[in-house]
């Protein structure tokens, strides 16, 4: 007995190909925009940073090997870089969260360092008194409020007072660091401290400590949770659907009842409290004590961070790494090729700009917006 193949059915046609696969290639294009514009923008801004090394008499290639070198070309420099990444990946955050709800935060930089102030000021009296543990614990809790509390009240004065954020954030960023200031060189100042005035230095038993195996502090994992845990809120929960809506359209939320002035000083609440995080790491695992060493320049970084990964949280992790090590070459450039220190600066600002400038292209590429697609079918 024979069984003959049935070839009475008729070949899918272009239109029913296209059918099928449209959802799956609207759902890719969606996803490749981002990754290639934000490419796109990175090589494009090193274009443009070569110019500069070219016009100040420099090799753009020995930089650029200078570079990876002191960022990723050893173990001891990629632990370098994951240990600079720790703090991005929170400040990062300070901008992230508040930008689903449409508000541009850029004075992350104020919460670190009031939050590193808090940290050494509740630390001061407990330690010698209290287990280890709960002199961290504690210090996580008064750094994250002050940094809440600092940041949250901007969002008080966006929606309850229609102060721009990003100006309010960024003057109050002013104001934290001259507040951090004058308790560092007042009330909270170790006598013993003459050169550079800080507070008493923790005990080594009360800092955090490195991960098992790596000369990276465990701040690197506390971010990569904040991260993970932050992009849960934002996709999963209620609330971060809330605050999507909140974000595209103010109105329409009011209109639906969301509590529009809740979501907006609590979202950037949470994203202060990062902030203070970072400084409470900065505190208990590198610095040692609250000192001027606070105002790094994380806070502005984190700005970059948050752009260049488009406000995702899950994005921010790569990125950070990839901006860590770009900071962790700055000394090995100014020792081979007698460039600053600063040099790195000017390119991330460089970036910056070109990541602000590349927004612009965002649903404009017929390839990456299936909505071009049907209007021109």
């Amino acid at each position: 007995m024979t069984i003959e193949a049935d070839n009475s059915a008729a070949p899918i046609t272009q239109a029913q190909w296209q059918a099928t696969m449209a959802p799956t290639l609207e759902w890719l294009a969606r996803r490749a925009e981002p990754v290639a514009i934000g490419l796109g923008a990175i090589l494009f801004g090193l274009a443009l940073f070569s110019l500069f090394i070219l016009a100040v008499g420099k090799s753009p290639t020995d930089l650029f090997r200078y570079m990876y070198q002191g960022g990723f070309g050893s173990w001891f420099s990629i632990q370098n870089s994951l240990s600079r990444a720790a703090p991005l990946l929170l400040t990062a955050l300070c901008v992230a969260l508040p930008a689903r709800l449409g508000l541009v935060i850029i004075g992350g930089e104020g919460a670190v360092v009031l939050g590193g102030v808090a940290a050494a000021a509740i630390a001061l009296p407990l330690v010698n008194s209290v287990p280890p543990l709960l002199v961290l614990l504690a210090m996580a809790i008064a750094a994250m409020a002050m940094g809440a509390v600092w940041i949250g009240f901007v969002g008080f004065l966006r929606h309850y007072r229609g102060v721009n954020e990003t100006i309010a954030s960024l003057l109050m960023a002013y104001i934290a660091i001259a507040l951090m200031n004058q308790f560092i060189e007042g009330p909270l100042r170790d006598p013993a401290s003459l050169n550079k005035p800080s507070t008493a230095p923790l005990p080594a038993i009360d800092r955090l400590g490195n991960i098992p195996g790596m000369d990276v502090h465990w701040g690197l994992v506390i971010g990569i949770v904040a991260c993970v845990v932050s992009w849960v809120l934002i996709e999963i929960t209620s609330y971060g659907f809330a605050a999507r809506i909140a974000g595209g359209n103010v109105r329409a939320a009011q209109i639906q009842g969301l509590p529009v002035g809740r979501l907006i000083v609590g979202f950037t609440g949470i994203a202060g409290s990062c902030a203070g995080l970072a400084g409470m790491i900065e505190v208990a695992a590198v610095q040692g004590s609250a000192n001027a060493s606070l105002a790094a320049g994380y806070g502005y970084t984190g700005i970059l961070v948050a752009f260049l990964a488009r406000h995702n949280p899950l994005a921010i992790i790569p990125v950070a790494i990839l901006l860590g090590g770009i900071d962790a070459s700055g000394g090995l450039i100014q020792r081979r090729m007698g460039l600053p220190d600063a040099t790195v600066l000017v390119l991330q600002g460089t970036l910056f700009v070109v990541i602000l400038f590349c927004e612009t292209f965002y649903g404009r590429l017929k390839i990456f917006n299936p909505d071009l697609w049907k209007r021109s079918a």
